[in-house]
C-alpha cells in the first residue's frame, strides 16, 4: 500500500513538472505576453514601464543609452501574479538626463520581438543651462475598441484604429490621454472584475503597440472609463473604478493629501501639466444650480488653484474630461456648475495666474474655443476628439461664437491633436494643431507667451 502511494505521489510530481515545463515552453514562445509594454512617467533621472502578461511569467526589461549597446543594464525581475493582474511595472532610476534609451523586454529570461526596437527618454537637465527644450504632445480622447459580446446590435461604434499608428508617426514625447480612453459596457461596471478585463481587452489592440511602447503616457479620466454614461460621485464602484485606472496607467501621482482621485501634476520641459478629475468627487448633473454642485469638488479645486498659483511656467495647460469654457454646450461642460466654475475664473482673475490653457474631451467633435472676457487676456480650450468612437454634429452649436473659425471637426471625422512648444525663454509658442486618423493635418493655430499676460 505505502508503494502504491509513493509511485501515486511520484507520478503527480512528474504530472506538474511536465505541465510547468509545458507552460514554460509556451512563454518562451513570446506568447505570454498579453499588452505593453508601455511607457509611463519621465523625469530628470527615473521613469517607469508598464507591462501585462497572460499568466505568471518572470518579466525583466534591458535597455542601453542609444548608440552604447555594449553598457546594458538591467531592471530588477518581477514575477507577475494572478493576484496582480498580471501588471509589471519597473521603476527605472538613477537614469542620465536628457538622453534617449533602447529596451528590450524578456519574459522567462528570453528576449520578446516587439517588431521593432522600443525607446524611451530622461528630460534634459536645461534650467541654467540652456534655453528650455522643444518638444511634442499629443493629445485625444475617446477610444472606442469594439468587442462584439459586449457591443449594442449593428453597425460597431469604433473605427479607424489606424489612427494610434499616425499618432506613433509623428513621434511626440507624450501622449495624454483626455478621457473615455476606454468604454465601459453596461456588464463593466457591475464589478471590478469586469474593469480589469475591458481595460486588458482595449490594451491588446496591435495598432496601439508602437505609440504606448515609445511615448511617454499620461491620462486622465471622464465618463465611460469611470463607470455609466454621465457617471458622477454616487457611482457604487468609484474605488474599483480608481484601482483599476492606477494599475493600468502610470501616471507620476493621483490626487494630493487625503483626497482621493485621478488628478494631478507634471511637468515636461518648463511646461507644467494639471490634470483633474471631473468624475470622483461630481454633483449629479440633474442636480440644480447650487454653491453645493461641485465638478472638481472644494479640496480638487483649492488645489488647483494654488498649484496654479505656485507654477512658474509659460504656460499652465489644465486638462479636463469636460469642455471648460464652452457657454453653449448643454450636456457636461463646467459651465453646468456654475458656482464653481465662478469661483476657478475669478480666482485667475484676482490672482494674476497667467498663461493658463486649457484641454478637454468628450464631445465627439474637436473645436477651439476663445473667451476674452474670464481673465485679463484670452483663455483657450483645446477639445480633442474623438479617437475612434462615434461622432456627430450638432446643429445648436454649429454657430458657436466663442469657437476658433476652422477649428471646428464634425460628422465622425476620427482626429487626434498635438501641440508643440518651441521658442526661447520668455518668447515661448504652442503650435496647435489637429489632424485626421491618417495624419493629415485638418487646421493649426499659434499662441504666444506674449499673448497669455495680464494687461499692466
Amino acid at each position: 500500500m505505502k508503494n502504491t502511494r509513493l509511485i501515486s505521489v511520484l507520478l503527480l510530481a512528474i504530472s506538474l513538472n511536465l505541465a510547468a515545463t509545458a507552460q514554460t515552453a509556451r512563454l518562451d514562445s513570446g506568447s505570454a505576453l498579453r499588452s505593453g509594454p508601455m511607457l509611463g512617467y519621465s523625469e530628470m533621472t527615473e521613469t517607469i514601464i508598464w507591462l501585462q502578461t497572460k499568466v505568471p511569467a518572470k518579466a525583466q526589461i534591458r535597455f542601453w543609452k542609444t548608440g552604447d549597446a555594449k553598457n546594458i543594464k538591467n531592471s530588477r525581475v518581477i514575477q507577475t501574479s494572478e493576484q496582480g493582474d498580471h501588471i509589471a511595472r519597473f521603476v527605472l532610476t538613477g537614469l542620465s538626463f536628457g538622453t534617449r534609451f533602447e529596451y528590450d523586454v524578456f519574459l522567462n529570461d528570453k528576449k520578446l520581438d516587439l517588431g521593432f526596437t522600443p525607446t524611451f527618454q530622461t528630460q534634459p537637465h536645461w534650467r541654467f543651462r540652456t534655453d528650455p527644450p522643444a518638444f511634442r504632445i499629443a493629445l485625444g480622447s475617446c477610444a472606442y475598441i469594439n468587442d462584439p459580446p459586449f457591443d449594442r446590435p449593428g453597425k460597431p461604434y469604433g473605427d479607424s484604429f489606424e489612427i494610434f499608428t499616425a499618432i506613433a508617426a509623428e513621434k511626440p514625447d507624450v501622449m495624454l490621454w483626455l478621457g473615455d480612453n476606454v468604454y465601459y459596457r453596461e456588464p463593466d461596471w457591475l464589478s471590478e472584475s469586469a474593469m480589469r478585463y475591458r481595460y486588458a481587452q482595449n490594451r491588446e489592440l496591435p495598432e496601439l503597440k508602437q505609440l504606448l511602447a515609445n511615448t511617454h503616457n499620461y491620462a486622465i479620466w471622464d465618463d465611460h472609463d469611470y463607470g455609466p454614461n454621465d457617471s458622477d460621485g454616487t457611482f457604487r464602484g468609484k474605488q474599483w473604478a480608481l484601482k483599476v485606472f492606477q494599475d493600468y496607467w502610470a501616471n507620476a501621482t493621483y490626487g494630493h493629501d487625503n483626497t482621493q482621485g485621478v488628478f494631478g501634476r507634471f511637468e515636461w520641459g518648463d511646461i507644467e501639466f494639471f490634470l483633474l478629475d471631473d468624475r470622483f468627487h461630481r454633483s449629479p448633473n440633474r442636480m440644480a444650480a447650487s454653491p453645493d454642485k461641485k465638478m472638481l469638488g472644494d479640496a480638487q479645486l483649492k488645489w488647483l488653484m494654488e498649484s496654479l498659483v505656485s507654477s512658474r511656467s509659460p504656460f499652465k495647460i489644465v486638462a479636463s474630461g469636460s469642455q471648460m469654457l464652452n457657454r453653449v454646450n448643454e450636456f457636461e461642460a463646467f459651465k453646468n456648475f456654475p458656482d464653481e466654475q465662478k469661483r476657478l475664473f475669478d480666482f485667475i482673475r484676482a490672482s494674476g495666474v497667467e498663461g493658463v490653457v486649457f484641454l478637454s474631451g468628450d464631445r465627439h467633435h474637436t473645436e477651439l474655443i476663445k473667451r476674452t472676457d474670464v481673465a485679463a487676456y484670452p483663455l483657450y480650450d483645446f477639445t480633442s476628439s474623438p479617437l475612434t468612437s462615434g461622432g456627430g454634429f450638432l446643429k445648436q452649436e454649429e454657430n458657436n461664437p466663442d469657437r476658433i473659425p476652422g477649428t471646428w471637426v464634425t460628422n465622425g471625422t476620427r482626429n487626434f491633436g498635438t501641440i508643440d512648444v518651441s521658442g526661447p525663454a520668455k518668447a515661448r509658442k504652442l503650435t496647435l494643431r489637429t489632424l485626421d486618423k491618417t495624419g493629415k493635418e485638418l487646421w493649426k493655430h499659434e499662441i504666444l507667451e506674449s499673448e497669455l499676460r495680464g494687461k499692466g
